[in-house]
């Protein structure tokens, strides 16, 4: 498979690496995922009703453009990376987690 691209050219693989609620929000779930070196990272927020249904599975990873990834603190770098790994070694790209 080809990956994607986009208007800024080839997609970014990202890997789930976090899922939590929303501070003030109880009914949001913010999904952060991040490249394998933990330096690129995109977060996603979603309603926690948006949950069922097959067509809103998490996928263990996405291809992004470029534009909408973040760059991580040196702090959060580590961290990302370890858990986008864990997420990688254990699953599929398309897997549902």
């Amino acid at each position: 498979m080809e990956p994607k691209q986009s208007a800024e050219g080839e997609a970014v693989r990202v890997w789930l690496a976090e899922r939590t609620y929303g501070d003030d929000e109880q009914n949001l779930i913010i999904l952060t995922y991040a490249t394998l070196d933990g330096e690129r990272y995109l977060r996603k927020e979603r309603a926690l009703t948006s949950f069922t249904g097959p067509g809103r599975e998490t996928k263990a990873s996405l291809e992004v453009a470029p534009s909408e990834l973040g760059e991580a603190s040196a702090d959060e770098r580590e961290y990302l990376a370890q858990a986008a790994g864990r997420t990688a070694e254990r699953n599929d790209p398309d897997d549902a987690v």
